[in-house]
């Protein structure tokens, strides 16, 4: 009995011995939170870009009884320049102004129905975009639209098939509109490559005739409209690109 007694007591010390010493154990602090890197795209930004145009012109004729249709074509070619531009961020929200300069090889021969004797020429060796941007940003990853002004340099040659000597050539600088589309991803804190595609709506241009030649008499001027369609790689460099240091949350 005595010791049924003993080991009551001993048992009822341990219980109240253990609350004691659970309360003198030192609590452990919760590891701090991660830091975690956010791309940012503020800043100014200075690139590269090539790819591919295609332009699709229609040419007419116009004398003192009418317009005469003188036919329409596609020529594509080869697009190769650079960009500059600043961008700013807000939370995910990325607007830009960027303008856009591009050397170009789109040209396209056909014979002109005005008189299958003599073919017409026309040439865009050049191309401008000045425009503004808003955009989407995931961290490293930009979705983003564009708009503004688009110019183009070009030429117009009318020659003789048979002798392929040249009856008329003009050159002229068009001013147009701009919208395009842009993928772009920043693969360290400063360097990003993208993929873009821009369409240019260029209105028509006139130019003057002076000519003798028996086939272009009465011919006024001729009338010349112009779109632009631009797919093009990019790489873009951002001076003081960084990273903001955001804790992140459970």
């Amino acid at each position: 009995m005595k010791k049924l007694l003993l080991a009551g007591f001993g048992i009822a010390a341990l219980g109240l011995a253990a609350p004691a010493s659970a309360a003198d154990m030192a609590v452990k602090a919760p590891p701090p939170a991660p830091v975690v890197a956010i791309y940012n795209w503020s800043g100014f930004y200075i690139g590269g870009n090539g790819g591919w145009g295609q332009s699709h012109n229609c040419v007419d004729f116009i004398t003192a009884a009418g317009t005469i249709a003188s036919g329409c074509g596609d020529r594509s070619g080869g697009v190769v320049g650079g960009q500059i531009g600043y961008r700013w961020q807000t939370n995910q929200f990325v607007f830009g102004l960027e303008a856009q300069g591009d050397w170009a090889d789109i040209k396209n021969t056909r014979v002109s129905l005005l008189d299958p004797t003599i073919s017409t020429t026309a040439k865009t060796d050049g191309i401008g975009l000045f425009t503004g941007q808003i955009g989407w940003a995931w961290n490293a990853a930009l979705l983003y639209v564009k708009g503004g002004a688009a110019v183009t340099g070009n030429n117009l040659t009318i020659f003789d098939n048979t002798t392929g000597v040249g009856l008329f050539s003009a050159s002229n600088t068009r001013w147009g509109g701009t919208v395009g589309v842009g993928f772009e991803y920043g693969f360290t804190p400063n360097w990003s490559v993208g993929l873009e595609y821009d369409h240019l709506w260029m209105g028509h241009a006139n130019n003057s005739f002076s000519v003798t030649d028996p086939r272009l008499a009465g011919i006024l001027n001729d009338r010349v409209s112009q779109d632009v369609d631009m797919v093009t790689v990019r790489f873009n460099y951002r001076f003081g690109g960084y990273t903001t240091p955001v804790t992140a949350r459970y």
